[in-house]
């Protein structure tokens, strides 16, 4: 057996499945999409996402898709539902059902429940003339040509295109409902996601004795004193009203030392970067990072509206702070 020619084969048809059910993206989408939008901001209500076998687990990834992008989502399991967990469900929320056949038992079972309570039920489905389709209010197609199993039985492309579609749903709920970074960052308070997009410049920026600066005209030799005083890699250089006028970095002095005679008796202005990429202290830690990989710089200075110098940034607190 060449496993290769099979593993293609697999993703071929997985693929295959996607632009399918991207191609017969229609009006049921955009009317899943509005009806979601009235519950979770005119109602304040949620998402309830139900499934059974290989759905229950597509139906938890989506869940916390929507969570954690601002559309608020919970998975509720079909069996569990109808032995205490239907709880999970109020007059609010609007329903998500998923079955590729339209036929599960056990989520035909829960939806009658649901219908009585009122609530709106979104159907994800292979087959719109299923019972599924006859209990929901809106129904979008998941209908893909065949499965990769070879029995065309196990759930593979189907569920592959049924995730698509949950996370083509939660990103354009995100868009329609101005989700911004912010929001993203509250929602993730742990970890480095969190500490990127909620840590500001001021929160990580050097100051007073930890942020190393000298005047215009001052030798390399005081630079490198004020640097080595600061533990820092870099020595921002001030006009007398302390507006920036350059930056003098470990960089720099380096790749000066060799070819610049008495180069710690030189002035500073010598060998500094003039109009150096900068920050202000508003700006979120992720846009420091940003900055190091795009420019591939390590040393930061942090500036008012009015270019004067109140801080430093250095790429060597950053794993310290456990934001890179």
């Amino acid at each position: 057996m060449d496993y290769l020619k099979r593993a293609n084969e697999v993703f071929d048809i997985e693929l295959d499945g996607m632009k399918r059910v991207k191609a017969d993206l229609d009006g049921g989408f955009v009317q899943a999409i509005d009806a979601i939008l009235q519950t979770i901001e005119n109602g304040y209500g949620k998402v309830v996402i139900a499934g059974v076998g290989k759905n229950w687990h597509i139906g938890n990834k989506m869940a916390a898709t929507f969570t954690s992008t601002g559309t608020p989502a919970v998975a509720m399991h079909p069996i569990e539902a109808m032995h205490g967990d239907f709880g999970i469900l109020s007059e609010r929320d609007i329903v998500v059902a998923m079955s590729y056949s339209g036929a599960s038992d056990e989520l035909i079972a829960v939806l009658q429940p649901v219908k009585r309570m009122g609530v709106k039920i979104i159907a994800l489905t292979g087959e719109p003339e299923s019972p599924l389709g006859e209990y929901a209010d809106i129904i979008v197609s998941v209908k893909v040509d065949k499965e990769a199993c070879p029995f065309n039985m196990a759930p593979t492309a189907s569920t592959t295109a049924t995730l698509a579609l949950g996370d083509a749903m939660a990103m354009v709920l995100l868009d329609a409902r101005g989700f911004k970074m912010e929001d993203y960052a509250r929602r993730h308070p742990g970890g480095a996601i969190g500490r990127t997009l909620l840590l500001r410049v001021e929160d990580v920026m050097r100051t007073g004795k930890r942020s190393a600066t000298v005047p215009v005209g001052s030798p390399v030799k005081d630079a490198l004193i004020s640097m080595t005083g600061a533990k820092a890699g870099c020595v921002a250089v001030v006009h007398p009203d302390n507006t920036l006028a350059g930056i003098m970095t470990d960089g720099d002095l380096r790749r000066h030392l060799i070819e610049t005679p008495n180069l710690i008796e030189q002035p500073v202005d010598s060998i500094m970067t003039v109009n150096p990429k900068t920050l202000k202290k508003d700006q979120l830690a992720i846009d420091i990072l940003n900055i190091y990989e795009q420019f591939n710089i390590d040393d930061l200075i942090v500036v008012d509206d009015t270019n004067r110098v109140i801080g430093a940034v250095d790429i060597q607190d950053m794993p310290k702070l456990k934001i890179l």
